[in-house]
């Protein structure tokens, strides 16, 4: 949206022009219509998703139980209201993965409170039934707001307007992360900075609305306002700011922590100081117990129905081109150990020397394939069935086995070959294998293929840093419509 250009009178350069939060983005007015569209959109949403986890649960459980399903329904009608008190229904506040928890913990309270309602006058043998009607609820609700977020991004709705304070050259690197990730809920309208660096500013994905005297002004402006912690204090041309200065609802002061957790951190009182928990719950024994056995919980009845669907596969592999359906493909595992990764045959057997030549007769192929380890117009892969396996991510299924015997996880940083492990540099490498690689990924639900080495490195210390339960969660359910829509498959 264009941002309009007007001139503002500044106690120390009354005669800089400086560009104004434009009307459709502050604080009151169209925002405040904005914002009761995209409550509107979410709670819709949500009675969405209500009605399709009743259908659903219908369809699924027996006729026996419908009853204790009517019980459940009377927790529906405080879906709203409990998601509300959440803060589920607003632009910013939780990231998506505590959105997804606290999703989880009002599924769980609704069907808690219908189980005792109903087991008080008829018994609790129909707990199951209510307990499956909450799960549903859960996931379809997770998908229902994913689809509201996206048609109100598109829409240019979402977003909380967001000015940044502080140095250009911080603010604008802030600027283009919450640029490229809309799911955070806030949309950066412009920065307030030193008046010297007004003229750097200029080539940043935001213009600069003003200096440290139009703080108040311009915060009163604004649903949210991030100050850089630098800006705390003064510099070099910048008198340094007070947090009392700012006028908006929502102050946040960001520091660039780098190497620490973005998720999950705790606030501690250190007598008046303030501190802050770093948990790295990855590398916590009782943790890697926890998500084994949920590995093995998952994994074990998933091979099992999935195994009439692999040999059906196989066989059409062999059919397009005779050898062995399946490989092993080395892959460097936790620990640096080797790892064999079973995958179904999605290439000719004569793959590698396909490769080298393509590569020598095609400059812009060696070029993309330096770059992604990876080829758009891969010449080694076979006809139909092996780029309908790749699209589809069925390629894969065989690494089910290699969950079950310990190699991999469902959820981790994929496992790399040595070549692609030896681009990354040795700091990177040491953390990377310090953790079960897995069958699905961060970065698979991001960027997929479409990521550069620079931007797997990213996800993948997002990942190991921010581990959480729920973290996994979201990655699985993420991959569902990442791989049927063959988001960046190659």
């Amino acid at each position: 949206m264009p941002l309009a250009i007007s001139s503002v009178a500044s106690p120390k350069l009354s005669a800089t022009r400086v560009p104004s939060v434009p009307r459709s983005v502050r604080r009151g007015g169209a925002w405040s219509r904005r914002r009761i569209a995209v409550v509107t959109a979410l709670v819709t949403g949500d009675l969405l998703a209500a009605g399709l986890a009743v259908a659903l649960t219908m369809q699924i459980a027996p006729a026996a139980l419908h009853d204790a399903l009517e019980a459940g329904l009377a927790g529906i009608a405080l879906v709203v209201p409990l998601h509300a008190s959440f803060g589920i229904y607003g632009c910013w506040g939780p990231c998506p993965i505590d959105r997804l928890r606290l999703r989880a913990q009002a599924a769980l309270m609704l069907s808690v409170m219908a189980a005792l309602a109903f087991a008080a006058w008829q018994g609790p043998e129909s707990l199951a039934a209510i307990l499956l009607l909450g799960s549903a609820l859960f996931v379809i609700g997770h998908y229902t707001e994913g689809l509201v977020r996206y048609l109100l991004t598109r829409a240019g709705i979402w977003g909380a307007p967001t000015i940044l304070v502080g140095p250009p050259e911080l603010c604008n690197a802030m600027a283009r992360r919450l640029l490229r990730d809309p799911k955070l809920g806030l949309r950066p309208i412009g920065l307030i900075g030193d008046r010297p660096d007004l003229e750097s500013a200029e080539a940043g994905p935001v213009p600069m609305l003003g200096g440290s005297a139009d703080l108040a002004r311009l915060s009163e402006q604004a649903e949210v306002v991030i100050v850089a912690a630098a800006a705390l204090l003064p510099g070099e041309g910048w008198p340094g700011i007070t947090l009392s200065d700012v006028r908006a609802p929502h102050v946040v002061v960001a520091e660039n922590a780098d190497g620490l957790p973005n998720v999950g951190m705790h606030t501690r009182n250190l007598g008046g100081a303030l501190g802050l928990e770093v948990r790295f719950d990855l590398f916590q024994p009782g943790h890697l117990a926890i998500k084994r056995w949920i590995d093995l919980m998952v994994t074990v009845p998933l091979l099992l129905l999935a195994s009439p669907l692999i040999l059906m596969l196989a066989l059409a592999v062999k059919i397009a081109d005779p050898g062995h359906a399946f490989y092993r493909q080395r892959r460097v595992g936790r620990d640096g150990r080797e790892l064999n990764v079973l995958k179904l045959r999605t290439m000719y057997a004569d793959a590698e020397s396909r490769l080298q030549e393509h590569l020598e007769r095609n400059p812009q192929a060696r070029a993309e394939w330096e770059r992604f380890f990876k080829l758009k117009d891969d010449p080694r892969i076979l006809p139909v069935i092996g780029h309908f396996l790749r699209r589809s991510s069925l390629d894969e299924l065989p690494q089910l086995w290699n969950i079950v015997c310990g190699g991999m996880s469902l959820v981790g940083p994929r496992p790399f070959p040595e070549y692609h492990m030896a681009s990354f540099d040795p700091g990177f490498q040491s953390i990377r294998v310090s953790v079960p690689p897995g069958l699905t990924g961060l970065w698979q639900v991001s960027s997929r293929s479409g990521g550069d080495l620079e931007v797997q490195q990213e996800e993948d210390l997002f990942y190991i840093r921010n581990w959480s339960l729920w973290l996994d969660i979201y990655i699985l359910l993420e991959t569902f419509p990442a791989v049927l829509t063959s988001r960046g498959a190659r």
